[in-house]
């Protein structure tokens, strides 16, 4: 039988997987083209993501069960959340023409996989290196500010080329610079986003501008950190 401390890890990692569950109800609404309640299900394993890893650090599950590697646990839930789903919302909403849509999805998959793979992900400050495959934040945004096809074309296929350039994205919850501006940033975009998912898209106009708003602060805070060019640490 498991001592308290390997049973309490167990759970933690068992609450981490937690999130693949919401992922596969996220993926049954994307494929029903329910794409609010797609996205309910999203902010679900959102939850789970935002607390698990502190979870994981109070519990020392890297201690009590090192066999168990929770980065790669996390990492496979969160390919599910952030890049399958969304793909799958993208794909049913036909946002694009078949052939544009067809390339878009397979650049998407194929990139987001080899940067998962990439060690150099995250920065020795908990920042990410490029665009941190966020599909799923990504996607709302296409929703809320609907795009042409080729425009749309066009933005994923940027983002799929940010993921591997030397720029850095915060982590708002670990940032440290500006903490209290970025957590509030990412309260109000939380609200404006939930708003967006309950009422339906496109949404109204104040969510809408706290949703553009956030975005650009959070495009630009890299600046605060010293350089938007900062080299990413050798792996």
């Amino acid at each position: 039988m498991a001592s308290g401390p390997k049973l309490i890890s167990w759970l933690v990692h068992g609450f981490t997987a937690t999130g693949a569950l919401f992922g596969m109800l996220a993926l049954e609404r994307a494929f029903a083209r329910d794409f609010s309640g797609m996205f309910v299900w999203l902010a679900a394993a959102f939850a789970v993501d935002g607390v698990d890893g502190t979870l994981a650090r109070r519990a020392n599950v890297r201690g009590h069960l090192p066999y168990i590697d929770g980065d790669i646990l996390d990492a496979v839930v969160d390919y599910l959340n952030y890049v399958i789903v969304p793909l799958t919302a993208l794909w049913a909403s036909a946002m694009m023409p078949p052939a544009l849509l067809l390339i878009a999805v397979a650049a998407v998959a194929i990139a987001s996989s080899i940067y998962f793979a990439d060690r150099r992900m995250k920065t020795s400050d908990n920042w990410s290196g490029g665009f941190p495959a966020l599909w799923n934040v990504a996607v709302l945004y296409l929703f809320v500010f609907p795009l042409p096809g080729f425009a749309i074309f066009a933005v994923v296929l940027a983002l799929c080329a940010a993921m591997f350039v030397p720029v850095v994205f915060v982590h708002p919850v670990r940032v440290q610079h500006l903490r209290l501006v970025t957590l509030f940033m990412l309260v109000v975009w939380l609200v404006s986003a939930a708003w967006v998912v309950w009422n339906g898209f496109p949404g109204a106009l104040a969510a809408r501008v706290g949703l553009a708003v956030t975005a650009i602060y959070f495009v630009i805070l890299p600046l605060w950190r010293g350089s938007v060019w900062a080299a990413p640490p050798e792996p």
